[in-house]
């Protein structure tokens, strides 16, 4: 199964990332809609698309308006974007708002209440994480194939996720701050690249992919990776295009 990284950064696009969007093609699956969204149409090889989104902050839902006609002319009835209550309802009120984005599309916009019934016997499950605003994390389950997606939390050792990421193949998880961000990193709700790797060793994955880095940050080095590196070996940092077995 692959996973295509669209957007890898935060906050704001920059020249090498877009914001918050990550795609399995084979399972017509995405997951948050950032501006990496313009990316979609291209890899849709399904009659259907399912977006669940974390969250209504903008860097996560802006790229809701790229996906008309993604399923084809006419076909927007085919795209279903799924989230809690209050997200669909931030969606529906203002980001779909007629002095925003005067077209109102045929996407089912869907309240996500419990686990999430995925293509090929696929199972997503979500728990609330500690962001302001509110977000959720997700953890999306096939037979032999296992991955969380974790973003906009502060990560810190004994997080209240630990358990519900246990032992996954991949865990994507964002990390927006070195330690020397820490401070900002609890005012503004984001995570230090060590917490998450400390995160990551405790719940057991096998592989780590860092994503909603800092736009501003050296594009070719944006987190240092010395110390994450010696908690939890087998991470990377995402990238725009990058594809990722799991």
């Amino acid at each position: 199964m692959q996973l295509y990284f669209l957007g890898s950064g935060g906050y704001q696009p920059s020249l090498r990332r877009h914001t918050a969007c990550l795609m399995i093609p084979e399972m017509g699956l995405v997951l948050d809609a950032g501006t990496g969204a313009f990316r979609i149409a291209d890899l849709v090889k399904t009659e259907e698309l399912t977006v669940i989104v974390s969250h209504a902050h903008l860097d996560h839902v802006a790229g809701l308006t790229f996906l008309l006609g993604a399923c084809g002319p006419d076909a927007d009835d085919r795209v279903s974007i799924h989230a809690h209550p209050e997200v669909i309802a931030a969606v529906r009120e203002h980001v779909f708002a007629e002095p925003i984005f005067p077209i109102v599309p045929a996407f089912r916009l869907l309240e996500l209440d419990g686990p999430l019934k995925l293509p090929a016997g696929g199972t997503l499950t979500h728990i609330p994480l500690r962001h302001p605003g509110g977000s959720m994390g997700m953890r999306l389950e096939w037979p032999g194939h296992s991955m969380a997606y974790i973003t906009d939390t502060t990560a810190h050792a004994g997080a209240d996720y630990v358990e519900f990421i246990r032992g996954v193949d991949l865990l994507v998880h964002e990390a927006y701050f070195n330690e020397d961000g820490r401070a900002m990193a609890e005012l503004t709700g984001h995570s230090c690249v060590e917490d998450v790797a400390t995160v990551a060793a405790e719940a057991g994955v096998r592989r780590m992919v860092l994503v909603h880095v800092d736009p501003k940050a050296n594009p070719d080095d944006p987190l240092d990776l010395r110390v994450a590196r010696e908690r939890f070996p087998s991470l990377s940092v995402g990238y725009d295009g990058m594809v990722v077995e799991f």
